[in-house]
């Protein structure tokens, strides 16, 4: 159990540190730049909505824009949907999230999948992250009561074939974090924050000629996820935070080397659709951000304004960093991964995540291997952080069970 200062729960620092989550009740949060090369973090409201979910993509360095369709194609790509194999699957992913800092934060994933014809598929996943137990305490130190702050997110997609090769999927969301528990925050009682996202996806795959005796076949994915409005934890809150609208993009190469073996090279690209914080000016003797008179803002050194429409917001996103496009190419963020699959039943993976140092530094290998027997599948992976010095990502680990219900039908009837 985990406690903290009351007075501190505005930036709420156990989520902000654990789960690169960002809380704030009152007031929007600017980064200053020194240089070029200086931190400037694009923060987020529910960023659990970026954590790989699933066991498969996770031992893969978190790649699944394009990679073949399974129970689990919604946060990567729900336009996979239309091209998967089986009638109806069910699938359970479980994480054990940064063990290293809180003993007891889990990210949970339930997602289920059933073809309607042979163009169309419908999908839908459950989402449910807890922080685990924290102790709340007021300014005076005095106990308000443990509380166990939770998020969760409940989707639903229709996946169809445009064409013999492409295919297009609209996804629907709605996002529930209950960080605060009715805390106060000074004056200001906390809520619930409450939003309603949409994705946008499509799926393109083809066989290919590409290698003498090589049968391959070729893909790529483009999502965009997250499609939202804002969300705050106050009701009577003016200022609220953009949820993580992102854009992920990648191609997918297949190879039948012969009757038992098969391998998959995947890349997925990302960016953030959310403005970047701008660099503020600041009074040369105090050192302080300067507020623009007769408002709650803060005059701008360098960048643009963040506080914008979503829309507009995920159009600034791609020329709004102080520093110019040097910075943009530094805000994307990068994942590499190979599948190797033995009869389709046995399967060894592997990956690597780049994130810039400026931008959030998160890198790390993966590792992890599948079981499928008949109608039974089960998906492990385990990561490891480049530097492993008391990196919150060590020994993440994720556990996947997918049940193929077309498949146990049929073994029913025979």
């Amino acid at each position: 159990m985990t406690q903290y200062p009351y007075m501190k729960m505005k930036h709420l620092a156990l989520v902000a540190l654990s789960v690169l989550l960002f809380f704030n009740a009152n007031s929007q949060t600017y980064q200053e730049l020194s240089g070029r090369n200086s931190l400037n973090v694009i923060t987020t409201a529910v960023p659990f909505l970026m954590i790989a979910p699933d066991a498969r993509a996770g031992a893969m360095g978190d790649v699944g824009v394009s990679t073949s369709p399974d129970v689990f194609s919604m946060h990567w790509n729900p336009a996979k949907y239309a091209n998967i194999q089986s009638d109806m699957m069910v699938g359970l992913s479980y994480s054990p999230w940064l063990r290293n800092l809180v003993p007891d934060m889990n990210l949970a994933y339930l997602g289920f999948s059933k073809r309607l014809d042979a163009n169309s598929a419908i999908g839908s996943t459950l989402r449910f992250f807890t922080l685990g137990d924290i102790q709340f305490t007021d300014e005076n130190g005095d106990d308000r009561g443990t509380y166990r702050p939770s998020e969760w997110a409940l989707d639903a997609t229709y996946a169809r074939k445009l064409t013999d090769h492409l295919s297009g999927a609209v996804a629907g969301r709605f996002i529930y974090s209950n960080l605060t528990q009715g805390q106060f925050v000074g004056t200001t009682e906390t809520s619930a924050g409450i939003s309603v996202a949409a994705d946008v996806a499509v799926y393109w795959e083809k066989e290919v000629e590409w290698f003498k005796d090589i049968d391959a076949t070729f893909a790529w994915g483009v999502n965009i996820s997250n499609i939202g409005n804002k969300l705050g934890y106050s009701e009577t809150s003016i200022k609220k935070d953009f949820i993580p609208t992102n854009l992920r993009f990648g191609p997918t190469l297949k190879l039948n080397i012969d009757e038992y073996n098969k391998i998959a090279f995947s890349v997925d690209i990302n960016k953030l659709l959310v403005p970047t914080p701008p660099v503020l000016k600041r009074d040369s003797i105090t050192g302080n951000p300067i507020l623009i008179p007769g408002t709650d803002k803060y005059e701008i050194a360098k960048g643009r304004d963040d506080e914008v429409s979503v829309v507009a917001g995920m159009l600034q996103s791609f020329y709004d960093a102080p520093n110019g496009m040097s910075e943009e190419f530094r805000e994307l963020y990068y994942s590499f991964g190979v599948e190797y699959w033995y009869n389709n039943a046995f399967a060894l993976r592997g990956g690597a995540f780049y994130e810039d140092k400026t931008k959030g530094n998160r890198k790390f290998f993966t590792l992890g291997a599948a079981l499928k027997y008949n109608v039974f599948g089960l998906d492990f992976s385990y990561l490891i952080p480049v530097d492993a010095r008391n990196n919150p990502l060590q020994n993440t680990v994720r556990f996947a069970l997918t049940f193929d219900l077309d498949a146990a039908s049929r073994a029913r009837k025979n």
